[in-house]
């Protein structure tokens, strides 16, 4: 039911502004094959899965169709999706960015953890990285970058209820990109790399104490059933990215090419606002104080976060995080990474 009426809510949203569309007028027909996001998340039911299934085909008045199966339904491991996209397995694809890492560092340089707390800044980070992502993926991997989005804060669900920063020394943690591992290391944890599918099983069965995702997205996805505490010190927005195949963008009609640009930008808009929605509800929905429109009520206890333990946060970021990223990048891509993200967040990576 909560699925069915987000989804009914992103659509009546996105209406308005695909009703414009200069390019809806007389387009040729074109099908396309997507592979997503995590079903379970905000982002993919608010906004991924209602673009492809509704808004698109609405808009271009029947001509643009495509068939989306989130990669949890696929069975896709996240950190392939950037390869099955060069392969031409799909079109289009919604994924992390920051999963890709493994293949080329860049790929986390706008979401490196704790470098912003708030979404705005979250977003202008990436703004100002977009040309190199988008260099990266048509140097390397056949693709075309179109969208960033994002998820809530990226934070801490820990089977117990957590004193504070300092508990996590010792405890094993679910995480699932590298300059988490790094954050983690400063504090004394163990970074266990999972799949979000996995993590439910493995909090409910102590393979591990905590685990980090968005505090709406672990919500939805029923971690509140299996965890009783969150500490809201955020590691990251888990950024996500829409790319197109750049074989199968180049053979589109130029007008279907322009339709997809101007709606994708609707879109990209949109998971923005929906990020910020989501981040206002969190703790309504996680604590069970209405209201709660985009999540489920549940009874977690928060764990505020103490002024020194911000500090900290704050030290990890300048220090473990941005070393740690410089060095698997190395130091011309760090460079370029001052002129852009750094340049806009006030930031600086070693470069050394």
């Amino acid at each position: 039911m909560l699925t069915r009426s987000l989804a009914a809510f992103a659509v009546s949203l996105f209406a308005s502004a695909s009703a414009s569309s200069g390019y809806a007028q007389d387009l040729p027909k074109a099908q396309f094959k997507v592979i997503g996001l995590n079903s379970p998340t905000v982002a993919s039911i608010i906004d991924e899965v209602p673009f492809w299934r509704d808004i698109l085909p609405k808009a271009s008045k029947g001509a643009i169709t495509a068939d989306i199966t989130p990669l949890d339904q696929m069975g896709v491991d996240d950190k392939t999706m950037l390869r099955l996209l060069r392969l031409g397995v799909m079109d289009f694809a919604g994924m992390d960015i920051s999963k890709m890492a493994g293949d080329d560092p860049r790929f986390e340089g706008c979401d490196l953890a704790g470098i912003t707390l708030d979404a705005d800044k979250a977003r202008a980070g990436c703004e100002a990285y977009r040309a190199v992502i988008d260099r990266q993926m048509q140097k390397n991997w056949n693709a075309k970058l179109l969208a960033f989005g994002g998820n809530p804060p990226q934070v801490f669900w820990c089977r117990g209820v957590l004193g504070g920063l300092a508990d996590l020394k010792g405890k094993k943690v679910r995480v699932f990109n590298n300059t988490m591992r790094d954050f983690l290391s400063g504090v004394g944890a163990t970074a266990v790399s999972m799949a979000f599918a996995e993590v439910v099983p493995a909090l409910n069965n102590g393979v591990v104490d905590c685990g980090v995702t968005g505090s709406l997205s672990g919500n939805t996805a029923g971690w509140p059933e299996v965890t009783k505490s969150l500490y809201p010190m955020s590691l990251g927005w888990s950024i996500n990215v829409m790319a197109v195949n750049l074989t199968s963008w180049n053979r589109l009609d130029k007008r279907v090419q322009g339709f997809m640009l101007e709606q994708v930008k609707a879109y990209e808009n949109k998971m923005w606002a929906t990020l910020k929605k989501a981040d206002g509800e969190a703790d309504n929905c996680n604590t069970g104080k209405p209201p709660c429109t985009m999540g489920k009520l549940a009874g977690i206890t928060i764990v505020p976060v103490k002024p020194a333990e911000a500090e900290t946060h704050k030290k990890l970021v300048e220090g473990a995080v941005l070393a740690g990223w410089a060095k698997r990048c190395g130091a011309e891509c760090a460079a370029e990474w001052n002129n852009t993200v750094g340049k806009a967040l006030g930031l600086r990576a070693p470069t050394n």
